[in-house]
Order: structure tokens, then sequence, then C-alpha cells
């Protein structure tokens, strides 16, 4: 006797055929994993604008969601501003303007041109609760 659940495992949808998903045609999605508190308390505690919010993402995904030599002291390497300009879609006055208003916040800080610390758990308070700490580096 046939059993019905091993013919439905064998039987194809037509449209399976003719279409590959996008999955098979190599798109991919990525995912970034983001701390539940930036979430639950940053963005309830801090008022940030879209393009504050925008570039601290940005900057945190080259930190900490992305292969990255530095990632044990926290920094990113930008090889250059027009990438993140240019991803990003902004002006660079923008984005320095936003840079500066998250250093006042204590999420980054500029080491020097093109290269940024920015923190695991965004604020030094919250760094310090989660036992976070960067190897002797410490803005």
């Amino acid at each position: 006797m046939v059993d019905i659940h091993s013919i439905i495992a064998t039987h194809k949808n037509r449209e399976d055929d003719e279409a590959p998903s996008t999955l098979e045609q190599g798109l991919n999605p990525t995912h970034s994993e983001i701390p539940d508190i930036f979430f639950d308390q940053v963005l309830v505690d801090f008022k940030l604008s879209r393009t504050e919010v925008l570039v601290l993402m940005y900057l945190y995904r080259r930190v900490w969601c992305r292969p990255n030599l530095y990632k044990k002291h926290g920094i990113s390497q930008l090889l250059s501003l027009t990438d993140m300009v240019n991803q990003l879609d902004m002006k660079i006055e923008e984005i320095h303007q936003s840079v500066r208003k998250l250093e006042n916040f204590g999420f980054v800080a500029t080491i020097r041109v093109g290269q940024y610390f920015v923190r695991r758990f965004f604020t030094k308070e919250l760094d310090e609760f989660y036992v976070q700490n960067y190897d002797d580096f410490e803005v």
C-alpha cells in the first residue's frame, strides 16, 4: 500500500520548475545583530534624528557586524567617507554633524579621520553593566 505522504513528498509544482527562487539566484538577505538595548533604551532615552540613527547603525555594523580586524578594540577603519556618503545618500556635512552629535552622546569617537571607535552597548554605563572592555582601548 502506498503512503500518501511519500506521494506528496515526490510531487513537484510546475511553478518551481519554471522560475528559480530568489535564494537560488544568489539574492540571499543578510542580517546584522543589533543588541535589543538599542531599541529598548537608546532610542527611548536619546532623541536621535533619522540621520544620526543611520550614521550610528552604519558605523556600528562596520565595527560589530562585519569582518573587522579591530573588532576587539571597537574600532572601524573607513577607507573613504565617500563610500558612507554614497551608501547613506547623504551630504558629507550631514554625516559630520551627525558624528559630532553621536560623539556628544558618547556612542562613538573619532580616533582620526576615517577611524571610529564605536561602543558595543552604545554608552559607557551600558558597556560597564554588560562587562564590555576594549583591550585597554577606551575613549
